[in-house]
């Protein structure tokens, strides 16, 4: 799915890299995080333009090319020792993106709060990265220009949902404006508006040479295309509700539909979530003076997941954090831990390190909420020595071993 696809390529511009480029760039790394988080999904946005003006074989060309040459050699080195190239990056983009190209950056620019010139680098750094991604899931599924054409607009929607909220890239993209539906699942009218045609062109060579320093693909090529997927904590997908959390292996969808409730906390506000899930399950215990609170007492997370080996929450997640955090303040005496548990595949110190930083990520995600210290203990990672399915088990059933958990340590 393209949503997902945005998503992978998503993860490798990981923390460090965004702290370089900020560096790099002389900006904030809340300025570059939101270019990035926008520039993704336009770019995926141009592709779909191009290829619904006709040339479908054209980008098909160039994103195989992308995915098959081998730039350098990791992309933890991406703005280790320059900045990508703003004139390559405009010369593709006005390929790509015909005259919108410079209002395009403008807006990213405006909307992140940092210098167009910031934008024309980071976008010629996400080109050739998300043009490969996608050259590589077209290769893997053997497409033509007719079916590669049909997988773009078929997910046109999906790429659309992935702009950020208060980015309006308006007609820039032939694509009309983002609008929230009434069930919770975002969906987007479109317009065709006459864009200037895009020229087909060997546009991509002359970005591949100036982005040569920066070691943009091979980590990705590494792990391919076909890990188009969002690491998953135990979690199943409710296509009934508003939480529609992917569970995926290469592009297949495992779905479970699971039953909506209403929770009703101490001040009357009401949460939307799963029956039997974390929030239901954290407000019963809240409220039943038999259920104590202590080290033993704890919860897992059945909406909270990361993008694949990093600690970077999905956008899906932050409905249930948000619960968490109206929960919390509902119950202002209360006090919580969050911890972090691996599976038992992969280098034992390395899953006690993520499990670590997820459970302080999903911390820092519920202070944002403005929840304080007062209530939130300080997270721990337990990696995989709480694990009890063993590696060589199925993906499947090692997910229960991969979760995030909230303990209730006191309850005031």
């Amino acid at each position: 799915m393209a949503f997902n696809l945005i998503e992978t390529v998503r993860s490798f511009i990981t923390p460090d890299v965004e702290e370089r480029a900020a560096t790099h760039l002389g900006e904030s790394r809340e300025g570059i995080r939101k270019a990035i988080d926008g520039g993704i999904p336009a770019l995926f946005a141009g592709y779909v333009q191009r290829a619904e003006n006709g040339d479908a074989e054209g980008l098909l060309s160039d994103a195989r090319a992308a995915a098959t040459h081998n730039l350098a050699e990791s992309s933890a080195t991406l703005f280790a020792g320059g900045t990508a190239d703003s004139t390559a990056s405009s010369g593709w983009g006005s390929n790509l993106f015909g005259g919108n190209f410079n209002s395009l950056v403008n807006t990213i620019a405006s909307w992140a709060g940092i210098k167009t010139g910031s934008v024309n680098s980071l976008m010629g750094l996400l080109g050739p990265l998300s043009l490969g991604a996608l050259g590589q899931h077209a290769r893997d599924r053997n497409m033509d220009a007719s079916s590669f054409s049909s997988y773009l607009t078929s997910n046109k929607a999906a790429i659309l949902s992935a702009l950020p909220a208060g980015l309006s890239l308006g007609n820039l993209l032939g694509t009309g404006t983002r609008t929230a539906a009434t069930t919770g699942t975002r969906v987007h009218e479109t317009t065709h508006t006459v864009m200037d045609e895009p020229r087909r062109t060997n546009w991509l060579w002359p970005v591949l040479i100036g982005l040569a320093v920066l070691a943009l693909l091979i980590y990705f090529l590494g792990r391919g295309c076909n890990n188009d997927e969002v690491e998953t904590t135990g979690v199943t997908t409710d296509t009934t509700t508003q939480y529609t959390t992917p569970v995926t292996t290469d592009t297949t969808v495992t779905t479970t539909t699971r039953t909506s409730t209403k929770v009703r906390l101490a001040n009357n506000t009401e949460l939307d979530a799963y029956q039997g899930g974390v929030e239901e399950r954290l407000v019963n215990c809240l409220n039943d003076a038999g259920c104590q609170a202590g080290r033993d007492q704890w919860f897992d997370f059945d909406n909270i997941n990361f993008e694949t080996g990093s600690a970077r929450l999905t956008a899906e997640s932050q409905a249930q954090i948000a619960n968490i955090v109206a929960i919390l303040k509902a119950y202002p005496k209360a006090k919580v831990k969050i911890g972090g548990y691996t599976d038992k595949v992969g280098d034992e110190v390395a899953n006690k390190k993520l499990s670590q930083e997820r459970a302080e990520a999903v911390t820092a995600a519920i202070k944002a909420g403005g929840i304080t210290d007062a209530q939130l203990l300080a997270p721990e990672g337990y990696g995989s020595s709480m694990a009890k399915v063993d590696a060589s088990a199925s993906d499947e059933e090692r997910r229960a071993d991969r979760r995030i958990a909230v303990q209730l340590r006191e309850k005031g």
